[in-house]
């Protein structure tokens, strides 16, 4: 048998590789011998009976100023290789594509990584999946022991804030890596025990992957008047990611890291909407949901360089009046015998920081009878931990932030920016708890009154199953961008969720062509617009024609063509690199500038092309039996001819005697 994807740079590569499959084609045709042959009534069906579709999972290759990281073939060639089993393959004396499992996928790297000999006979990689691996296993995170540690704004980078970082995701493989699907990895390995057993071969191609990012999106609640002259208030902005990052690109979740905390604030942006007397706060709520977050901090960065340019993704808003920074990181694993354990980690001891404490402490005494327990990070630990918040330090050291976590001094999550990050990693009850935490807390900040008292608070109470349904959409396929939420407020264009970040097309633009934009960030826009919104009193109208002001905003226009016109301030940031700009319909790279000292690290990550990425198996001979077929045929040529010269010297003979 044998596993076929192919390498396909450009279209008319496309053609000229159909062309070889096309002569395969013919070629298997001529081997292949069995009842069911002559049902066969045309090439589809041929193709049909010789091959079984192979679900799976690719590593991609990525590019950046200084390298490339993932896999890719080494060459634009097919790689044929026969499968072997991991643990079978203590010596390979020919290119081979290797069947393994999680628990040995550290190892075969490091054994890459210091054999030579064996690297080079490496064909590709199939990574087994299974249903209790999480189980199994201690734990699997393919990102460094401290991610993006580059940009911290402290000096110990040497700190593990992620034990179980192996680091793989980071290097370069010039080999083909596929995760496969539960139904496809029985496939492969009863494949390769036969295999093992008939010696047959193998064949496994990959074909190489554009990116430059997607947008951010931010809100304000209550709306933002920008016409008006008042002087503005200060600002509580409260921040969560909606972006992850995987050794498998199409498999890429981040359930706890980061989504359940970006379900946490939209939940909570969901209770406070429905409170009154919202602008009569002395604060001004904000809250802003970044993208690119793991590839170098992209939308942080980009936010706080709109902000410095004053451009209209962040008309509304001025930098210096940020009071304070609230980040909801990993939250859905704070929950510990019974009691919803979360840690506040501070940026500096400061007034404002010691306010979002208190406001952190009030919050919990009013939440006392849900189980919820919010305690000071460490003094020890060198610092905030990878989160969005280092960017704002980076451009200003003296900002006041606090982010909140399920853990303490090293990540509680064993799968962080791993496939293994899934809903089953997850728990509702404690995203639920930081949820309410989240809300009331934010209040308390904005109301600027430190006399609340509990009673005050308790009519800011979550959605439970909003929750429920969030996970269902964002973490899953079923029913997932499918679910009634989403389609409350767009149409998408897929059903399986995958928060990796995404192609930015186009011009970068706060008012982008909806197609341009990927689901999950569309949804988002929708959903903050209407939860922040104020109704129009005449709403009767189709939107596009009738929603002109600076402040209105239409939403859900996707679902019905018609939509709603509100009063929002929910806009679109662009999500990509500080050292990129858009100039002539192209992209230009900007020299490195001692004024944005985290320009100076950033690598500018891309991605190559590619057009179609799949996985396949069929049945070939063993080529020693190609050889065995050509003997006996050079045999029984020589013996015919042979039995033809002795019979015409035969008949010569007797046609003389006669």
């Amino acid at each position: 048998m044998f596993l076929e994807t192919r390498f396909l740079p450009a279209l008319s590569c496309f053609f000229h590789s159909t062309d070889l499959y096309a002569s395969d084609l013919s070629h298997f045709l001529f081997l292949t011998a069995s009842k069911e042959v002559n049902l066969l009534e045309s090439v589809p069906d041929l193709q049909k009976s010789m091959y079984v579709s192979i679900d799976g999972f690719p590593c991609v290759r990525l590019l950046n100023l200084t390298g490339e990281i993932g896999c890719s073939n080494p060459g634009r060639e097919k790689v044929i290789a026969p499968i072997v089993r991991f643990k079978n393959a203590d010596k390979l004396g020919q290119l081979s594509a290797i069947l393994m499992s999680l628990h040995e996928f550290d190892s075969f790297f490091h054994r890459v990584s210091n054999d030579l000999n064996f690297e080079r006979n490496v064909g590709g990689v199939l990574l087994e999946s299974g249903t209790e691996i999480q189980h199994e296993l201690k734990g699997f995170s393919p990102d460094e022991k401290f991610p993006q540690a580059e940009f911290s704004p402290y000096r110990n980078i040497s700190y593990q804030w992620n034990p179980f970082g192996s680091g793989i995701k980071q290097n370069n493989y010039n080999f083909p890596v596929f995760l496969l699907s539960e139904s496809s990895t029985l496939t492969l390995k009863e494949a390769a025990i036969k295999n093992e057993g008939n010696k047959e071969a193998y064949t496994l191609d990959v074909a190489e992957f554009d990116l430059v990012m997607q947008g951010s999106v931010w809100s304000a609640l209550p709306p933002i008047n920008i016409l008006s002259s008042e002087s503005s208030k200060r600002i509580i902005l409260a921040v969560a990611s909606m972006d992850s990052a995987s050794f498998f690109r199409d498999k890429n979740l981040g359930a706890d890291s980061p989504i359940s905390g970006l379900i946490s604030l939209l939940v909570a942006v969901d209770a406070l909407s429905r409170v009154e007397g919202l602008d009569k706060l002395g604060k001004q709520l904000v809250f802003i949901i970044f993208t690119g977050e793991a590839w170098g901090y992209l939308g942080s960065r980009r936010f706080l360089l709109e902000l410095d340019q004053n451009s209209d993704a962040v008309n509304g808003l001025n930098s210096t009046l940020i009071d304070t920074v609230l980040e909801i990181g990993s939250v859905g694993k704070g929950f510990s015998h019974g009691t919803k354990s979360f840690f506040a980690h501070t940026t500096q001891v400061s007034a404002t920081t010691n306010e979002t404490l208190n406001a952190l402490q009030l919050a919990q005494d009013s939440l006392q009878s849900s189980g919820v327990k919010i305690s000071t990070a460490n003094v020890s630990n060198p610092g905030i931990p990878p989160s969005s918040l280092m960017a704002f330090m980076r451009k200003n050291s003296q900002t006041s932030g606090v982010v909140l976590e399920e853990f303490d001094s090293v990540f509680t999550n064993q799968f962080y920016h791993s496939h293994l990050d899934d809903s089953s990693n997850i728990n509702s009850s404690a995203i639920v708890a930081a949820a309410a935490l989240v809300a009331r807390t934010l209040y308390i900040l904005a109301s600027d009154n430190k006399d609340l008292d509990t009673s005050a608070l308790n009519v800011i109470n979550v959605n439970v199953s909003l929750v429920e349904e969030l996970m269902g959409c964002l973490l899953n396929c079923e029913p997932g961008l499918s679910c009634g939420l989403v389609n409350h407020y767009i149409s998408p264009t897929n059903t399986c969720p995958s928060n990796y970040v995404g192609v930015l097309q186009g011009e970068p633009s706060s008012t982008p062509y909806p197609g341009y934009i990927g689901d999950v960030p569309r949804f988002l826009w929708n959903f903050l617009a209407d939860k922040t919104s104020i109704s129009l009193e005449n709403t009767s109208f189709s939107c596009p024609k009738n929603c002109t002001e600076p402040n209105q905003l239409c939403i859900r226009s996707e679902t019905d063509g018609k939509g709603v016109c509100v009063v929002s301030t929910t806009r679109y940031v662009p999500a990509y690199s500080t050292r990129l700009k858009f100039e002539s319909e192209s992209w230009k790279v900007l020299a490195p500038n001692s004024s944005d000292p985290l320009g100076m690290v950033d690598p500018v990550w891309t991605e190559s092309n590619w057009d179609v990425i799949g996985l396949r198996m069929y049945t070939k001979q063993d080529a020693a039996y190609d050889r065995l077929v050509l003997l006996a045929g050079l045999t029984v040529t020589i013996l015919a001819y042979l039995a033809i010269v002795i019979v015409r010297s035969f008949i010569s003979k007797a046609l003389k005697q006669d």
